[in-house]
């Protein structure tokens, strides 16, 4: 549905995405998982034809983005980070300014404003005008205005930004619902337990590089199958190497001085004798962090860093 070969754009001397690559196939949600600054909003204006790259191909269905503008964005529903809404209008009357755009008139209008209007649970107040709205029920109109065409493929830029817990969850089980009746989501966000809950394969990017792409078993395996233990203190790295070389069964995912990602195997010894040899006096550990792999473990292992520093 999607192919992206060697994206690249820069801003002076920043390389805001720098040569990234990868597919989405249809059906699916894609999730593109970084801190922000890590070029994923840069990513997504090139894509739906906002912004001219630098560099690089853009497909949709087989088609150019930037050789067949019209016939792309056709396709294309895209929701953007900042909320686009006219907030004196009502919400029916901001989605018929957006209808309008796509070519959509009377009846067929009507049912398709209806139809994301009940999408988005916004039925209710569709005569309401949008200043009154909360800022959830601003994503969800912001939400509905790129579904207002039915596209194939939805382009969601960090939907869920500044709103509470219950109206991330809405809508969260809204691009659920849309993914499930076929169209393809590429969903970018910062948040790991978004990307880990709700997209079928993420691609990890930073400072405008892709560091990996794969589904949530795929990648945590690149930190390890076992336990993983977060180490900060005064050791400096080579020390806590050396260290290391007398352990069984325990694996370095980084190391710096002053932290250390390591991975138990799970054939290793257990917690029990690690932690002594590693909280002693000499070794410079102040602190230690016991956690399952998870994606954040995965970010912290590629980067050094966890993904909010």
């Amino acid at each position: 549905m999607l192919s992206v070969r060697d994206l690249a754009k820069r801003f002076g001397e920043i390389r805001a995405v720098d040569g990234i690559s990868f597919d989405v196939q249809d059906g699916e949600i894609f999730g593109l998982l970084g801190p922000n600054g890590a070029g994923k909003t840069t990513t997504i204006s090139m894509i739906s034809g906002v912004l001219a790259p630098d560099g690089g191909q853009v497909l949709v269905d087989g088609q150019d983005v930037w050789a067949r503008p019209k016939q792309v964005k056709r396709l294309l529903g895209v929701v953007p980070q900042e909320i686009a809404v006219y907030e004196d209008l009502t919400a029916r009357d901001n989605l018929v300014f957006w209808a309008s755009l796509y070519g959509l008139r009377g009846a067929q209008r009507r049912a398709a404003i209806d139809r994301a209007l009940e999408r988005v649970g916004l039925a209710d107040r569709a005569a309401d005008r949008v200043r009154t709205f909360s800022g959830g029920m601003k994503r969800r109109l912001n939400l509905s205005m790129g579904l207002i065409h039915e596209p194939k493929f939805l382009l969601l830029d960090e939907p869920t930004v500044g709103i509470d817990p219950q109206a991330r969850l809405a809508i969260l089980e809204i691009v659920r619902e849309v993914a499930a009746s076929g169209t393809t989501v590429l969903y970018t966000t910062h948040y790991m337990d978004e990307a880990e809950k709700l997209c079928d394969r993420v691609a990890i990017i930073d400072h405008g590089r892709i560091l990996a792409t794969g589904t949530l078993d795929e990648l945590t395996r690149l930190a390890g199958e076992g336990e993983l233990l977060r180490l900060t203190g005064s050791f400096t790295a080579d020390a806590l190497r050396e260290r290391l070389g007398a352990l069984d069964g325990v694996e370095p995912r980084r190391l710096a001085d002053g932290f250390a990602l390591l991975a138990r195997r799970p054939d290793g010894p257990g917690l029990a004798q690690l932690l002594p040899r590693l909280l002693d006096a000499e070794a410079g550990v102040d602190d230690v962090a016991i956690q399952r792999p998870s994606l954040e473990a995965v970010f912290i292992a590629l980067t050094g860093r966890a993904l909010r520093d």
